[in-house]
Formats: C-alpha cells, structure tokens, sequence
C-alpha cells in the first residue's frame, strides 16, 4: 500500500496515511477538522535490490572524476614531453 502525503489549506497541518489505491482520498483535516485536505506531490522512495545494484551506483563520488585528474595534473606527466620535444629539435 501507498503512503500518501496531505496537506491542510486551512491551517497548515501536514501528515502521511497509509491508504490503498482504491480508497477515497480525504477531505477532513484531523487538526481543524476543516474541509480542506489536498494530495500533496511527493518523491517516491525506493530501492533496488538483487546481484548487480548497490546503494553507491551512479553517485557523484570521487571515484569518475579521480581517475582523469592525476594524469592531467601531474607535473611528472608534463617532463617527459618537455624533455621528448627538446632532444628532438637539437637534432
């Protein structure tokens, strides 16, 4: 069964049920007992489960973004293309 969100127009109050699909949505605030309770748009949580998914796919860890960097940054990487083009031009 669903958890639905709800919202009060009236006074404010916001609260989570329980309800099946089925079931008539409310109407009546349990707070004011005022008739103006609306659906509220939620994020639907879920997980997945099963070989092959894990709670840390396709995050925005560092693991994608440091694989490139130590190559581009490395001063190491930079000397032996320095060193390569001037041998070659005192030929």
């Amino acid at each position: 069964m669903p958890i639905y969100a709800y919202g009060c127009q009236a006074c404010g109050h916001t609260f989570d049920v329980l309800q099946k699909i089925s079931d008539a949505p409310l109407t009546t605030c349990p707070q004011c007992s005022a008739e103006s309770l609306q659906k509220q748009v939620t994020a639907a949580g879920f997980q997945l489960k099963g070989s092959g998914w894990y709670v840390t796919d396709f995050r925005g860890g560092s693991s994608g973004s440091a694989g490139s960097k130590p190559a581009a940054d490395s001063p190491a990487a930079a000397t032996p293309g320095a060193s390569s083009t001037s041998s070659s031009s005192t030929d």
